[in-house]
């Protein structure tokens, strides 16, 4: 299908484009009526304005409650003096922010190249993908989260990492799934960056005892460990390994442990090949990804770690495969497992988007960045020399014995390897910054610890606490009646 050629051609196809995704989420029974911004919001407002305990609280009618680290709660105070519609706003307002900044660091400058019409085509692809439609539509915190860590995964890339390191700290404070990637900072030997995550981590955490001590003792302690708080593991909604063998009625721990420890060596294998290569962002999309699959429990809406996936497999070459699997992922096909996932199709289809993301973490393509697709990595602003014929006293330099491959790179003006990365000096010893994903540096960029989002509790729900249809909502362990 070609291209409308002019603008009014163009915004006809945003405007039919943008009226079919309105329907389809209008019909569709996928909202959720910010059934987990309300769980946060009436926690903070009972403990501040009531002298409620943080873990006590309950949706009024239903047995959700708080389930994140307490200083997850420490930092949603400021919901104590706004109302609930305006907590509503400010949080999606915080999401859009997260979610463009996410984007721009996954894509770098290459949207530009579209204009407003494939940006508009954008955000039409965004609204259609299911995990970004529950993280909105529930008010839940994935998207800022998700914005964090990358933010660090720039940082690396760009040479900036004397700072990174923070965000991810941050994030695993906030929520238990990024402190995955305090891992891929091990692996990838960033003993710095590893260390400042975990001192925020930690600092974070030991704040939240000081502010709650009787809230902190309780999570660690026994909130951390009951899986009921969350939610039923073979619950349709949960994609994780775990949710794959409870609804296969595996209930065994050890086979589950078995297949983490096959999942985490395959991540650090293919996590530290990307980390060789400089690609940053391939081996932040696979630390997503492997969150995803050995957290406990993984509802839909976690699933927006898989985007830095879909911008790997663009940049790589492989639009196609990622258009068709991002298709997939907005199709909300588990759902049509709600009642019965038994059964070869209920394997099959009721854990796809659990097939999908292993199948990524399995076969993403790591090392491939191209130059003009590079997201993070500095543009050099020297241009390359024209080849011109070596001085005599180069020749002679490349000829002696013995001579180290940094000193001839220094005569010679050719690449000279370092720990960090690559560089090209000049041949009278200055420094020339290459351009990121030339042939001298390959290119960077960037990609859950236990989930704790309430959902298909074992406990008895309220009859449709969100705003439509039940079979849909991530909360209903039942359907209604017809």
């Amino acid at each position: 299908m070609r291209s409308p050629r002019t603008d009014a051609g163009r915004l006809l196809v945003v405007l039919v484009l943008a009226s079919a995704v309105t329907v389809f989420t209008a019909t569709v029974p996928l909202l959720r009526d910010w059934f987990d911004l309300r769980v946060y919001y009436g926690t903070v407002d009972s403990w501040m304005h009531h002298g409620g305990r943080i873990y006590d609280y309950q949706v009024p009618g239903t047995t959700y409650g708080f389930t994140y680290p307490p200083f997850a709660a420490v930092v949603m105070l400021p919901m104590a003096v706004l109302g609930l519609h305006t907590a509503v706003a400010v949080a999606l307002l915080l999401n859009l922010l997260a979610l463009a900044a996410a984007l721009r660091m996954l894509t770098g400058r290459a949207w530009r190249r579209h204009g407003w019409y494939g940006c508009a085509l954008a955000v039409c692809a965004l609204a259609l993908f299911e995990p970004l439609r529950d993280t909105f539509s529930f008010g839940q915190v994935n998207v800022l989260l998700l914005a964090l860590v990358l933010a660090d995964g720039w940082l690396l890339a760009t040479g900036r990492g004397r700072w990174a390191g923070l965000g991810i700290g941050l994030a695993a404070a906030v929520k238990l799934t990024p402190a995955l990637f305090i891992g891929l900072l091990l692996v990838a030997r960033r003993w710095r960056a590893a260390a400042v995550a975990t001192a925020v981590a930690a600092a974070a955490t030991a704040l939240a005892a000081q502010v709650d001590p009787d809230a902190s003792r309780f999570y660690w302690t026994e909130a951390l460990w009951d899986t009921t708080r969350v939610g039923r593991l073979d619950y349709i909604s949960n994609q994780s390994l775990q949710g794959i063998l409870a609804r296969l009625g595996v209930l065994d721990r050890a086979v589950w442990a078995t297949l983490v420890l096959a999942v985490l060596a395959v991540w650090v294998l293919r996590s530290r090949r990307a980390v060789a290569a400089g690609d940053w962002q391939a081996a932040f999309a696979l630390t997503g990804l492997t969150a995803c699959l050995v957290s406990p429990i993984t509802w839909v809406h976690h699933l927006v770690w898989l985007l830095p996936s879909f911008v790997v497999l663009v940049r790589s070459g492989h639009p196609r495969i990622a258009g068709a699997l991002y298709a997939v992922l907005c199709s909300s096909v588990v759902w049509l497992w709600f009642d019965d996932s038994s059964g070869v199709d209920g394997f099959v289809g009721g854990n796809t988007y659990a097939w999908i993301t292993l199948g990524l973490l399995l076969w993403l393509p790591v090392g491939q960045s191209r130059g003009a697709r590079d997201p993070f990595a500095r543009r050099a602003t020297t241009s390359a020399p024209a080849q011109r014929p070596a001085a005599p006293g180069t020749a002679q330099v490349r000829s002696q014995p013995g001579r180290s491959a940094a000193a001839t790179g220094r005569a010679t003006g050719t690449v000279v390897g370092t720990a960090d990365g690559l560089a090209v000096e000049a041949a009278d010893g200055s420094a020339v910054e290459p351009a990121c994903g030339t042939a001298v540096e390959p290119a960077c960029g960037v990609g859950r610890g236990a989930s704790s989002d309430p959902t298909g509790s074992t406990r008895s729900a309220a009859a449709n606490p969100q705003s439509s249809s039940s079979r849909a909502s991530s909360y209903t362990a039942k359907p209604p009646p017809p």
